[in-house]
């Protein structure tokens, strides 16, 4: 194969694909490796993406093959590919649809697994983790239809993705559709990637299709994919969710874009545990159990009705023990809706086998240039510890230290700088420590939220922010997932993890929303401190996916009421 310097792709040995953004072909590059390469990291020349056995099996559960991806490599590849390469996608390809998941002609309790070689027939059988589920029957095995999911997710971490084909329960109908004019009196029309996604899991009826996973930057509108799902299959639906306040915000956009009445939706969480044809419910109240060794009572929600769709929201925080009752549902239509396949324990692939393969993806950068989100400025604003806590930091502990770090008391004055010269912006000021956040509110004069707010608080508060009678609230953790405030356009991070990828993706994409104007990304570390070593992580994370970030100092209040810009004559700039 000739060199071809026009061409925008690099395909290294190690399955990663470079993709260079200037070359005139990347869009039709980008478009051609997205369905089997995952984006791994978008700054501003190169952009990078990862070939793994999970991106190779969720191409080919949406029909893609081995010959897909070697013409897709061959047309925009700039140099010679590597030496097999390529055979060994296919090799991983064809595991998926090697092992078959069917129905039983006039059964309703069982199921039938299939293999098209004896060799992987007998590598199941002779998994020890697969005893207990399966009776060898004729060229394959008979399970029951209850250990549908169980089996599954074995076979997955033996390295065999099964092609689910057994059949699916339509549950109890229930007619209704969206609105074309909100009843807030907005026109109302879902975008055309929130169609495409929720037709990409619905597919078309047949077997292996009607569950999945849609993956989408923070602020594009998951919700409105869910219920567009909901809308074209017309069934009684389960939704779960991260928090109540993200139940009360489903329970919302029901009422205001579909036609669906009040009766006709349920609250199921801590507050209220009612049942109706859409049920809302949170993780929280469903993984609860009254001992550590005792059985989760509220697993009965999953049985309360004849579902026909179940709906994760923010799926790469389902609970572990939420994957057990998953796995039992496998009959169920599925969808998760996230904005990464990131999850910090490392089941992704519980995810692919008990929700289903990935269906849609789009870029953040993508949305971005065509202005459903915002454009977002991220800048670490460093200052100095005081005198007074530089001894006291350097002998305390580990975890002492990084509080000290956090609860810098010279922030609370970068913070009421920041607010009052971004009069024209509404501002979510977030943090970890309840002490300095109470300090925080008192400061700039704005409500508090944390975990120990009433919910009905809460609602109260994130309404008036919403109308725009509150500019600025100040929240812990609990505003990192689900919660939506469309009108945020600057965010203040005080303190955090700071070394969380989801943590920063779901606080950025609170700001996120379109609003005709930049969104405003602040995060403030003390300098020569533990903050310094996470901030690191997070200027990595933020710059692959392609976000302006930049770093500026703060003056020390003797020199000057302002940030120093670090240039080489040591200019001073106000802060933003």
């Amino acid at each position: 194969m000739a060199i071809n310097p026009a061409n925008p792709l690099i395909v290294q040995s190690d399955r990663t694909l470079l993709l260079d953004v200037h070359s005139p072909r990347a869009e039709e590059a980008r478009a051609a490796i997205l369905p089997f390469a995952e984006l791994e990291k978008s700054p501003e020349h190169i952009h990078t993406y990862r070939i793994t056995p999970l991106s190779l099996w969720n191409a080919a559960s949406a029909g893609f093959g081995p010959a897909d991806v070697a013409g897709a490599l061959n047309e925009f590849t700039r140099y010679p590919i590597p030496g097999g390469i390529v055979e060994g996608f296919a090799d991983a390809m064809a595991r998926y649809g090697k092992i078959r998941m069917t129905g039983v002609p006039g059964s309703t309790g069982e199921l039938f697994l299939s293999a098209g070689e004896e060799a992987v027939l007998e590598e199941i059988g002779a998994a020890r983790g697969l005893e207990k589920y399966l009776r060898r029957s004729g060229g394959g095995f008979s399970l029951r239809l209850t250990d549908r999911g169980a089996v599954k997710r074995e076979l997955i971490r033996l390295g065999w993705p099964v092609q689910d084909e057994a059949p699916l329960v339509k549950g109890e109908a229930l007619d209704f559709a969206l609105r074309s004019v909100s009843a807030g009196g907005r026109t109302f029309a879902p975008r055309d990637y929130q169609i495409e996604a929720a037709r990409s899991v619905l597919g078309s009826g047949g077997p292996g299709t009607g569950y999945g996973v849609v993956v989408l930057p923070c602020g594009s509108g998951k919700t409105i994919v869910g219920m567009l799902l909901m809308s074209l299959m017309k069934t009684n639906t389960l939704v779960l969710t991260t928090n109540v306040a993200a139940v009360h915000q489903w329970i919302e956009e029901l009422l205001d874009k579909t036609n669906l009445s009040r009766d006709q939706i349920a609250e199921y969480t801590g507050d209220s545990k009612s049942v109706a044809p859409i049920t809302i419910a949170t993780y929280q109240i469903i993984t609860w159990r009254p001992g550590r060794d005792a059985d989760f009572p509220h697993f009965r929600l999953f049985r309360e009705r004849p579902w026909g769709l179940i709906i994760y929201d923010e799926v790469h925080l389902l609970p572990a023990p939420v994957f057990r009752v998953t796995a039992e549902l496998q009959a169920v239509r599925r969808l998760g809706l996230t904005a990464t396949l990131i999850r910090e324990d490392g089941a992704e692939d519980a995810v692919f086998s008990l929700v289903g393969p990935k269906r849609y993806d789009v870029p953040w950068k993508d949305l971005e240039g065509k202005g459903w989100i915002a454009e977002a400025l991220c800048t670490e604003i460093r200052l100095d510890l005081p005198e007074n806590l530089k001894i006291p930091y350097a002998v305390a502990p580990p975890r002492e230290k990084y509080r000290i770090a956090s609860e810098n008391p010279r922030k609370e004055e970068i913070v009421r700088q920041l607010v009052e010269n971004h009069r024209e912006d509404q501002i979510l000021v977030i943090g970890q420590y309840l002490s300095q956040l109470g300090k925080l509110a008192g400061l700039l004069h704005a409500p508090l939220i944390t975990g120990k707010t009433p919910n009905a608080e809460r609602e109260r508060i994130y309404g008036a922010f919403k109308k725009g009678e509150v500019r600025v609230i100040v929240v812990s953790r609990v505003a990192n997932f689900a919660i939506d405030l469309p009108d945020a356009s600057m965010a203040v991070q005080v303190s955090g993890s700071f070394g969380s990828r989801q943590e920063e993706a779901q606080r950025l994409g609170r700001i996120l929303r379109p609003k005709g104007k930049n969104a405003w990304f602040f995060t403030l570390v003390s300098r020569y401190t533990v903050e310094e070593e996470f901030a690191a992580n997070r200027q990595k994370f933020l710059a692959e996916q392609g976000y302006k970030y930049s770093i500026q100092h703060w003056a020390l209040p003797e020199a000057a009421a302002g940030i120093t810009t670090g240039t080489p004559h040591g200019k001073k700039a106000p802060l933003p």
